[in-house]
């Protein structure tokens, strides 16, 4: 594949695999590179403009607001919002989903995106990597007519696209509409993505496993054991412990060298802390792409039927191997 072509050549060339032909895909897509640019360009402002630190506003999840978690959040929906491509979006930071039917265009539209704008905003203080993760459904309710909650709340199996941009070191975004993954990198000079990680595989075994140890007391005693045995040394472990605090991130590394990520149910996060539809399902649904597994312990990911905007759920995901593991240590406390 020739490493020199953009994400718009990308998407041009690749327009057969999407569920429209019509440009409205290709659009929509376009409308997250627009913002992906404008969010890193902020980022990369930081400590230098009036953007770091709390709002002194609090989301739907309880959540202290950063500064800019409502600006990433401000130009997600309002670049997505003037292509005039979608019906509805969820956001992290709003309360309940966003209705575009102001003209007659909006409520003919076939797609609705859901998205985290500023994923690990709290590392922005400090200068560590953060990300950007969304997913793209064809609505289910009639075109033509304003967008329902029934269009959100689909299973993750029903997704057409999903992604995820990282800002770190060079801002970088992974995108798969179904047909494996690809990675594009920002040249900041001349402001284009370039296909940078063409057909990206995550290796079926891995040495890294990421979670927050400092819940580790509250924890399953599944996953405690399986930590345990991640410390054990034997012909291939230990595993190293890395965990960086923005899932986009720690994901993104452990896709690239082989991992799991891990962000159980615990004590104080009865029912885990990622939210399903805008972190976990893209997640989970890019990782199968790359030859992964995504699982909430007991089932996969993508065969969840959501019944909230905000639900959460335990994650587990990375290679193969791992989880399986994983997914064995688990049964033997629930058998």
């Amino acid at each position: 594949m020739n490493k020199n072509i953009t994400l718009g050549e990308f998407i041009i060339e690749n327009q057969k695999h999407y569920e429209s032909t019509s440009g409205e895909f290709s659009r929509l897509l376009s409308s997250i590179k627009l913002a992906a640019k404008v969010v890193n360009h902020k980022i990369n402002k930081a400590g230098l403009v009036d953007i770091i630190g709390y709002s002194g506003i609090t989301n739907i999840q309880g959540e202290d607001q950063k500064k800019l978690d409502i600006y990433a959040n401000d130009i997600f929906i309002s670049a997505i919002t003037n292509r005039e491509v979608v019906c509805g979006i969820v956001s992290e930071e709003n309360d309940d989903f966003i209705i575009l039917n102001g003209n007659d265009n909006s409520m003919s539209n076939k797609y609705v995106i859901l998205l985290d704008p500023l994923d690990g905003s709290s590392n922005i203080d400090v200068n560590v990597s953060v990300g950007t993760i969304f997913s793209i459904y064809k609505r289910v309710s009639p075109v033509g007519t304003p967008v329902k909650k029934e269009d959100f709340l689909q299973k993750g199996n029903k997704q057409l696209a999903a992604g995820y941009i990282v800002y770190g070191t060079s801002t970088m975004l992974v995108l798969t509409t179904g047909n494996g993954v690809n990675g594009f990198t920002l040249n900041p000079a001349i402001g284009s993505f370039y296909l940078s990680h063409p057909d990206i595989k995550i290796p079926s075994k891995g040495n890294i496993y990421s979670v927050n140890e400092g819940n580790y007391l509250q924890f399953p005693q599944g996953i405690k054991d399986y930590i345990k045995y991640c410390q054990e040394a034997n012909e291939d472990r230990p595993y190293t412990s890395r965990y960086i605090g923005s899932m986009v991130s720690d994901f993104h590394r452990n896709m690239i060298k082989g991992g799991i990520y891990m962000y159980p149910n615990c004590d104080i996060n009865n029912k885990g802390k990622l939210r399903l539809l805008y972190e976990c399902n893209p997640a989970a649904f890019i990782a199968e792409q790359a030859g992964g597994k995504a699982t909430d312990g007991f089932q996969r990911i993508l065969d969840i039927k959501p019944s909230e905007i905000h639900e959460r759920s335990p994650f587990y995901c990375g290679s193969v191997k791992m989880v399986e593991k994983l997914e064995s240590f688990i049964l033997k406390h629930n058998t």
